[in-house]
């Protein structure tokens, strides 16, 4: 039976207009985004299939095109809606900064660096560049690969802190392995880049480091 012959209590659209997007299951939200489903299955029927499949939304969110393309009911212009729609959602994290002060938002921050770089399957160092009022002027992800004193360069974060005429700034980068606590080589470069921006008068207020469903931030161990 199609979704539009299902009592409108049933419906995953009429649930959250009568009872907001909280109230919808994960399979209830992917059927609203899919909109259709396929031959002798529901749109439901497709994102609870799609929900097992994966194992839950997050693997569904990182599958590649290809992998993505391959189910049935799925296709290139599905990807794409959902590329963007994952996009919108990282922008919008990053406009509550852009309107307030990072520093005294750390849950904004931490929120907006987990959707940065909590994906990547390998290591990335990123920069939030701050103004004297600590706005975000723009986020940078400068370097890939380990991170540690052969692959972060304090010199190329001090020329791209002095472009963007920045007063402060926040490290972060990521531990694909899902562990966020910060190992030895971290503190080393942290300390190393602290040292080469004071002497261009410019504050590294936090490094935070991203793991799987937590991030720690040097600020708040006092390592800073």
């Amino acid at each position: 039976m199609s979704i539009q012959h299902w009592p409108a209590s049933e419906r995953p659209r009429e649930k959250l207009l009568a009872n907001g997007a909280r109230s919808l299951s994960d399979a209830e939200l992917l059927a609203i985004f899919l909109r259709t489903g396929v031959a002798g299955r529901s749109a439901l029927d497709l994102a609870r299939d799609l929900v097992s499949e994966y194992g839950g939304l997050r693997a569904l969110f990182q599958a590649d095109r290809a992998r993505f393309c391959r189910t049935r009911g799925l296709g290139d212009a599905k990807f794409a809606q959902l590329q963007a729609a994952l996009e919108l959602a990282r922008r919008h994290l990053g406009e509550a900064l852009t309107r307030g002060d990072a520093l005294h938002n750390p849950e904004d921050t931490h929120r907006y660096l987990r959707a940065r770089l909590r994906e990547y399957p390998y290591e990335v160092f990123a920069c939030l560049f701050l103004d004297t009022r600590h706005r975000v002027i723009v986020y940078e992800e400068l370097f890939r690969g380990t991170v540690d004193g052969a692959s972060v360069h304090p010199r190329e974060v001090v020329r791209r802190a002095l472009q963007h005429n920045a007063a402060a700034l926040i490290l972060a980068h990521n531990h694909p392995s899902g562990v966020a606590e910060p190992s030895q080589a971290d503190r080393r470069i942290t300390r190393r880049l602290s040292e080469a921006l004071t002497l261009v008068d410019i504050r590294v207020l936090d490094h935070v480091v991203i793991g799987d469903q937590e991030s720690v931030s040097f600020a708040q161990r006092g390592w800073l």
